[in-house]
């Protein structure tokens, strides 16, 4: 009887130390991240390039045996750019797909809803989003919340800077600004607007187009009314590439700037010939540069494929990164507060020509910032 007590103990013991240090989405043999974007619907594209360059890091990985003997599983659901879908998703995710953390999301609002209202109440860290905004930036002790949220991109206030002081240092004094209703857009106005204050200027005029929309025939009515020498544009490249038209239909043809969130390539695919000469920011290193270590690494990854090199690509191989790296750290005894503190203490983290800072009390990752501009045959070029 001695020794069945004994082992009926250890078993007991056992059991108790498993459920103790069990985190949720982690197995002996796995670790499961959520993913929510766009992946239908006039932004679709992006959540597909991105959505390519996770999932092709992870199955390198996972190939060559995983983290710390744990493969990386990733669930990805379309949200379609949409607030509410995107809350469902995350719920859904932490829920009932049980992930132990989030990754890859895409647009400001919508994140920043979803942190203050799903994945931050919940505790579950949710690394890199396709955002600048503000609100998903503030002091950890003015919203707890953002405590689990990891930005990886410079803000939109850096790249609204780096426009605004472009445009001045060419003489140019006459500047509007269209921007998008919503989280994203009305973020990259405050950015413009303040840029232009400490120069001592305002926007001559201010137009909108609702989310997830094309009417902008207003706002470029408005805007061309007062003849600017430029139009800074927050706004994604559907109602990007509608404005541009509309504009140059009115007879006006400003130098036109817009942030990184359009993307590049595919708004000069959707203008044609129309893009170009279109100066876009961008906040993470030129994808056809194979001198920096991390494009050259993401290039391998896709096999040297240029028609497939993307900026969004480039972002979302950059975010796959960055967890792969703080999961080794963590170490094998995983949880998500270790994935927290883990994160807070890469400082000055150089992916590859690409750093990264965080502490704890700091989200904000990166500064870097660059502008672009589309040149002959829609190429974005540096």
């Amino acid at each position: 009887m001695k020794p069945l007590h004994k082992l009926l103990l250890a078993s007991i013991l056992a059991l108790g130390m498993t459920q103790t240090h069990a985190e949720v989405g982690v197995t002996d043999t796995s670790i499961t991240l959520g993913m929510s974007a766009p992946f239908t619907g006039p932004n679709g594209l992006y959540g597909m390039q991105m959505r390519e360059a996770i999932t092709a890091h992870f199955d390198q990985l996972n190939k060559s045996g995983g983290i710390n003997g744990r493969k990386l599983e990733l669930i990805t659901i379309d949200d379609g750019y949409e607030t509410d879908r995107t809350l469902a998703n995350t719920k859904t995710l932490i829920q009932d797909k049980q992930v132990f953390a989030l990754m890859g999301y895409y647009g400001s609002t919508p994140t920043t809803e979803a942190m203050n209202k799903v994945f931050g109440p919940a505790k579950v860290p949710l690394i890199g989003t396709i955002s600048g905004a503000g609100t998903l930036r503030e002091p950890l002790a003015s919203n707890p919340n953002s405590r689990y949220m990891f930005n990886i991109r410079a803000s939109y206030a850096d790249e609204a800077e780096a426009i605004v002081n472009q445009i001045i240092a060419l003489g140019l004094k006459n500047i509007a600004v269209f921007y998008q209703n919503d989280g994203f857009g009305k973020s990259g106005l405050e950015g413009v607007t303040n840029a232009l204050k400490r120069a001592n200027l305002a926007p001559v005029a201010v137009g909108t187009v609702e989310r997830n929309s094309l009417d902008v025939a207003k706002a470029a009515e408005a805007i061309s009314k007062t003849n600017p020498q430029a139009v800074v544009m927050v706004t994604l490249y559907k109602p990007t590439a509608a404005f541009v038209k509309a504009m140059k239909q009115l007879g006006q043809f400003p130098m036109f700037l817009t942030l990184s969130p359009v993307g590049g390539e595919v708004l000069a695919q959707e203008l044609g010939n129309d893009a170009r000469g279109i100066g876009i920011s961008q906040v993470v290193p030129y994808p056809w540069n194979d001198t920096i270590p991390i494009v050259k690494d993401y290039q391998r990854l896709l096999d040297k494929q240029k028609d497939k090199f993307s900026y969004y690509g480039l972002e979302g191989y950059i975010t796959a990164r960055l967890v792969a790296e703080a999961l080794k750290k963590a170490g094998k005894d995983l949880s998500r507060e270790k994935l927290v503190t883990t994160l807070e203490g890469m400082q000055n983290f150089d992916l590859g020509g690409f750093k990264l800072n965080y502490s704890p009390n700091s989200r904000q990752g990166s500064r870097y910032v660059e502008l672009t501009v589309v040149g002959a045959g829609g190429k974005v070029i540096k």
